[in-house]
């Protein structure tokens, strides 16, 4: 699966067509939702090579594929575009064979889309609380709400008795929420979780599980990343 690793920015030539048999994602390597594409296509085995763009300097090729400017974003062998992380994710389990992460019950499949819907309004925190302490600022408050925030998702999995948020097994809703958990501590958050306990056993799990290993990026390369963002000077080449 080739990858281009360095980003492409401003002036960069525009990749050639989407190899045959393949689907080529455009990502950057710390974006969270771009990590979401990335656990699917892991999850389901699909070929696909990797080309990450530079979100401060964007080529404008890449904004004639996406005009929000923004990954992940698919691209087929035939042309066709798909963009917005939770949209790439269903059309990729939709389109290609193995085993279904989308619930196809349409009742639990809707569930999956509120718990969604609930932990976008969750996302925020993530980055609020970082750059507030970077400006010497007093977040006590906000990790508070976030403490309470991810309490409720703590109830959820209690209530389901179950591994996972879908069930026994890994499914998309899971997939959707993780690339948050995998920064929790990178963001000194991991302490919000200290009142979850059914939620810190989910995150031992996901670990585990061979999609969310092979998307994952090292703590050492994503933490100075991370410094460079909330810097204001964001190294989206940082480790390479």
């Amino acid at each position: 699966m080739a990858t281009s690793a360095k980003c492409l920015s401003q002036g960069s030539p525009a990749p050639g067509p989407v190899p045959k048999g393949k689907i080529r994602l455009y990502s950057m390597r710390f974006c969270p939702f771009a990590q979401r594409t990335r656990l699917i296509l892991h999850a389901k085995g699909i070929k696909h090579d990797t080309i990450n763009i530079n979100l401060k300097d964007k080529p404008d090729w890449f904004l004639e594929k996406n005009p929000f400017g923004l990954v992940p974003v698919l691209e087929t062998p035939a042309g066709q575009v798909i963009y917005e992380s939770p949209i790439t994710c269903e059309y990729l389990d939709e389109v290609y064979p193995g085993r279904k992460l989308i619930p196809s019950d349409p009742y639990e499949k809707a569930q999956q889309k509120m718990l969604l819907e609930h932990f976008s309004k969750l996302t925020p925190y993530f980055y609020k609380i970082p750059m507030a302490q970077k400006n010497g600022e007093d977040t006590s408050e906000m990790e508070g709400e976030l403490k309470l925030k991810l309490g409720k998702f703590n109830e959820i999995l209690s209530k389901k008795k179950s591994k996972f948020f879908g069930g026994d097994a890994v499914s998309m809703i899971d997939y959707m929420i993780w690339p948050w958990f995998e920064r929790i501590e990178i963001l000194s958050l991991k302490h919000c979780l200290d009142s979850s306990p059914e939620l810190t056993s989910w995150t031992e799990r996901m670990m585990e599980d061979p999609a969310v290993k092979a998307a994952s990026t090292d703590t050492e390369t994503c933490r100075g990343f991370y410094k460079t963002y909330t810097e204001g000077k964001p190294n989206y080449d940082y480790g390479l």
